[in-house]
């Protein structure tokens, strides 16, 4: 392997602030939580988040998300009309109301879900989208596998009690991030602050969005045995933060224990991005192509998160193969960047061909075979 010392980029999102660190985070008494930066994936704080735990109508994320999927393939549209059944009416806890066998536009249905938390509206989504919620459930299984969340199970649309219907904090802001970052068109629903159906308007149960003018989103939960959970993302400057918190004591609880993890993280913090996609980090010689150089880089730009004024203190070592010979794809991986923050590791990536190139002539592999010997 060659090993490079790399010079960090000045490419960054602005921080919020520029003063020095105090590490003392806030006391947060929820069993469970964690604050992550939205750009780089950095935990900044977590407990627990592994542990298996009722989500209640943190849910309906999934729920959403499916459904925007399918909008987004444009197998259906906003303005096709589910038929609301008797099982989505008879839904009890948080509803949007909605009248049996009444015609109902997928928009509307979305943001009783999103705004009000309609369980009714949950379900009439599930049963349009997949006949019945039983095979809606079905296919949230299949997103959270593909998506990686190895420690949720869905029995519902809804967030139900059921014994194994359970996720936990890390699935679920993975899950909130993959919302964001994939249906942002339909993300900005999750700010609004109240909604209107049937006659009845109803509010936005999570009150960060009337204290906080950075927050955006995103969601509310609880049930006697999930306790209070609340789904937070906030945006200052560039730099966007996920909580999560599960399993709170009170209303008030869960609001002021996501406000202080927000707070502490965009005071306390900074996020960077040192690097670009696509824009060449070293050139490599190139052994039997077509040409003797080959360009290599990242795949995704590469963003950090550290505490505020450590930046000028981040390393960047680039190890790449010695040998790269023809031919070769665009998307092959020749190396490993690695970031590293008081020796320790805090960012590693690939490093991938930006171009492909083709073997060269005969004669070229010939002349390249002899240099090889002495090089």
């Amino acid at each position: 392997m060659k090993i490079l010392s790399l010079l960090l980029g000045l490419t960054f999102l602005y921080p919020v602030h520029a003063v020095s660190v105090h590490n003392t985070p806030p006391p947060i008494t929820a069993p469970a939580y964690i604050l992550q930066d939205f750009h780089s994936n950095q935990i900044i704080m977590e407990k627990n988040v592994d542990e298996r735990l009722e989500p209640a109508s943190l849910t309906k994320l999934m729920t959403a998300y499916i459904v925007f999927r399918e909008l987004h393939t444009g197998r259906f549209k906003l303005t096709d009309k589910a038929i609301i059944s008797e099982k989505a009416w008879r839904m009890t806890g948080s509803r949007m109301y909605l009248e049996v066998d009444s015609q109902v536009a997928l928009e509307l249905l979305l943001k009783g879900m999103i705004i009000q938390s309609g369980n009714d509206a949950s379900v009439a989504l599930a049963e349009f989208i997949a006949s019945s919620e039983e095979t809606f459930v079905a296919l949230m299984n299949e997103q959270a596998q593909r998506l990686g969340l190895t420690n949720t199970h869905y029995t519902n649309s809804t967030g139900m009690p059921n014994e194994r219907h359970y996720s936990s904090v890390r699935d679920i802001v993975n899950l909130t991030q993959a919302l964001i970052r994939e249906f942002p068109q339909y993300y900005r629903w999750y700010s609004m602050r109240q909604f209107t159906y049937n006659g009845i308007t109803q509010k936005n149960r999570n009150k960060l969005l009337r204290r906080d003018p950075t927050v955006d989103g995103v969601k509310t939960g609880h049930t006697d045995a999930a306790g209070y959970c609340l789904v937070t993302s906030a945006k200052r400057g560039e730099m966007r933060l996920v909580s999560v918190i599960m399993g709170a004591t009170s209303e008030k609880k869960r609001i002021q224990e996501s406000q202080q993890l927000l707070d502490y993280g965009f005071r306390f913090f900074e996020t960077y991005r040192p690097y670009q996609a696509h824009k060449p980090l070293e050139i490599q010689p190139l052994w039997h192509g077509t040409t003797n150089q080959l360009p290599l880089g990242l795949e995704q730009p590469l963003y950090v998160t550290v505490p505020t004024g450590k930046y000028p203190q981040l390393k960047a070592t680039l190890s790449l193969d010695k040998y790269i010979t023809a031919p070769v794809k665009v998307g092959e991986t020749y190396g490993t960047l690695k970031i590293s923050l008081d020796q320790k590791v805090i960012s590693e990536r690939p490093i991938i061909a930006l171009s492909s190139i083709d073997k060269g002539s005969f004669w070229n592999r010939l002349i390249d075979s002899f240099l090889l010997l002495f090089y």
